[in-house]
């Protein structure tokens, strides 16, 4: 194992386990002063113990990149895989391993933390058939959201990179899609024609989410009807302890999801966790289409789909209503009859 890929574990592995970001910034700081130092320096600095010298590397980077160096697998890193696994319950497991893909996840064209490449290799290595790319639209300025123009270059990007996958006979697809926001008024934050050039659409509510409940109802049932969304992202809105969810008729919402065939998101992040458990119970009811999706903005958070799965089995989802549950060509001819 080199430096730079023990270095990529542990900040894999410390995502994965919501460590804080000032100390996943140091291991990301000391790959860049990894990559910009000949290799024969890090070697002679290792033997002398003077890796601290570089501006960048601290004792606990610094000893992860001898190890590396040594040959050994780092004992940060022995520690950190086995402390940050996620854990899967029996009632979780059917449901994680029918999963196929993630549907939701960001990379570093928004404000997520790892490149396109990166999150595929990934998602790849957890046994993944695709992934459905999904940064955020330019209205989300705080997260660099994507205009146009930047989108049109992401899918470029995304087709050469399908492409190097093949080459590598691999049979994994990146889908192109994106978190499009649901303005105040229910429109969507991105033109007809670049909707219509995407495989799948997430559209969510980023801002307003104290709007009145019949307002916000009817924000939300504007872009369910929409041919051109596939799912409904995060759909309360909150941050748990911090923020409270947005308040709608689900009712409503749910039953213009059966109608129009947008698909409810199971929300993985932990501090999403969206919807509530008893909003998910009534969109079973309904008979409500759904996906399991992490709402990745790292490489370990694709790992946190079981969290999503725990819920699906204690609300009784039916594994067959789910998307993401199914070979990329099915879901492809899905989210085209949905439009």
């Amino acid at each position: 194992m080199t430096p730079e890929a023990a270095l990529l574990r542990v900040i894999h592995c410390l995502d994965r386990s919501r460590a804080s970001g000032f100390k996943t910034k140091a291991f990301v700081r000391a790959i860049d002063v990894v990559r910009s130092t000949d290799p024969d320096e890090l070697v002679r600095r290792a033997e002398n113990d003077t890796l601290t010298d570089l501006d960048g590397i601290g004792s606990s980077t610094a000893q992860v990149i001898s190890d590396a160096l040594a040959g050994r697998t780092p004992a940060y890193l022995i520690d950190i895989e086995a402390s940050s696994q996620v854990e899967v319950s029996d009632e979780a497991r059917p449901y994680l391993d029918a999963l196929r893909g993630d549907c939701h996840l960001h990379s570093t064209w928004s404000d997520g933390g790892a490149p396109i490449e990166r999150m595929a290799t990934t998602a790849m290595a957890i046994g993944h058939e695709y992934m459905v790319q999904t940064d955020h639209s330019a209205r989300l300025t705080i997260a660099h959201g994507l205009n146009e123009e930047r989108l049109s270059e992401q899918l470029d990007q995304i087709a050469a990179v399908n492409e190097a996958i093949a080459d590598a006979g691999h049979d994994f697809q990146i889908l192109s899609g994106m978190e499009v926001d649901i303005l105040e008024d229910g429109a969507l934050d991105l033109s007809n024609e670049m909707l219509e050039r995407l495989d799948v659409v997430v559209a969510s509510v980023h801002s307003k989410l104290r709007m009145e409940k019949q307002q916000m109802t009817e924000r939300m049932l504007q872009a369910i009807a929409s041919p051109h969304v596939d799912i409904l992202g995060h759909c309360t809105g909150r941050m748990i302890g911090k923020r409270p969810p947005s308040d709608f008729d689900a009712d409503y919402v749910f039953a213009a999801c059966a109608q129009f065939n947008t698909a409810v998101e199971i929300n993985c992040r932990p501090e999403r966790l969206d919807p509530p458990r008893d909003l998910l119970r009534l969109a079973v009811e309904y008979g409500c289409w759904f996906t399991i999706d992490t709402d990745a903005h790292a490489t370990g958070q694709l790992e946190w789909q079981a969290l999503g799965c725990d819920r699906a089995a204690d609300c009784n989802v039916p594994i067959d209503r789910i998307l993401n549950t199914k070979p990329v060509d099915d879901l492809l001819e899905w989210t085209r009859a949905a439009a």
